[in-house]
C-alpha cells in the first residue's frame, strides 16, 4: 500500500501579524518623529505668541531695569503733587530715562527729543507760582508720547491700543489750566506711560 503524504498547510497568520506590526511601527515613526524633533527645538529656541499683546522680539533685551524703576515709581509712589512740582519733575525725569533705555534697546535715536523734554521738566521747578507749568508739562508729554508711539509702531505692533490710551492721556492735559487743578490728568498720563512701557518690557 502506498503511503499518502499529507503536507501541512503553512500558517500565514504569523506573517500577517508581523507585517501589521512593522506597518504600525513605520506609521508611528513617520508621523511622530518630526513632532518629537519640533518639540525639542521648540523648548530651546522657539516661542509661540499666545497673546497679541505679548510679542517676542529677537535681539531685544527684556526686563530693562530702568523701565522697571519707572514702573515701580509710578505704581508705588505715595508722593502728592504740590506747588513745587517735585513729583511731576521726578516722574518726567524717570520717564525720560525709561524711554531712552527702551529706545536704545531697539536702536531708535531719541536723544534730541528727550533733551527738550528734560528742559521742560526743569522749567516746572523754577518758579512755583508760574502759571505756565501745565504748558510745559503738556509739551513734554506730547514729545514723550510721540517717541513711545514710534517705538510701539516699529517694534510692538500688538500694543496699538495702549499707545492710543497714552495719546488720549497726553491730550487730556490742558495747557492753559493750572496743573494742580488737573492733577488726575497728569498722574493718569504717567500711569498710561507706565502701562505701555511695562508691556514693552
Amino acid at each position: 500500500m502506498a503511503e499518502i503524504k499529507i503536507e501541512q498547510k503553512k500558517q500565514i497568520w504569523p506573517w500577517v501579524l508581523a507585517g501589521l506590526v512593522i506597518a504600525a511601527l513605520l506609521i508611528y515613526f513617520l508621523l511622530f518623529r518630526d513632532n518629537g524633533k519640533h518639540t525639542a527645538a521648540l523648548t530651546e529656541d522657539d516661542h509661540y505668541i499666545t497673546n497679541t499683546n505679548e510679542l517676542t522680539l529677537v535681539g531685544v533685551k527684556e526686563n530693562n531695569v530702568t523701565v522697571t524703576a519707572y514702573v515701580n515709581f509710578v505704581e508705588n509712589s505715595k508722593e502728592k503733587m504740590g506747588l513745587d512740582h517735585v513729583y511731576t519733575n521726578e516722574a518726567l525725569l524717570k520717564l525720560i530715562e525709561a524711554t531712552n533705555a527702551k529706545a536704545d534697546e531697539v536702536g531708535y535715536e531719541v536723544r534730541a527729543d528727550l533733551e527738550k523734554v528734560k528742559e521742560y521738566a526743569n522749567m516746572i521747578t523754577k518758579d512755583p507760582f508760574d502759571t505756565t507749568h501745565a504748558d510745559n508739562i503738556r509739551k513734554a508729554t506730547d514729545i514723550l508720547t510721540n517717541v513711545l508711539q514710534n517705538i510701539q509702531k516699529a517694534h510692538y505692533p500688538g500694543l496699538a491700543d495702549e499707545a492710543e490710551e497714552l495719546q488720549r492721556a497726553s491730550d487730556s492735559i490742558k495747557p492753559r489750566v493750572l496743573t494742580l487743578e488737573q492733577k488726575d490728568a497728569v498722574k493718569n498720563f504717567f500711569a498710561e506711560a507706565s502701562d505701555l512701557l511695562k508691556k514693552m518690557n
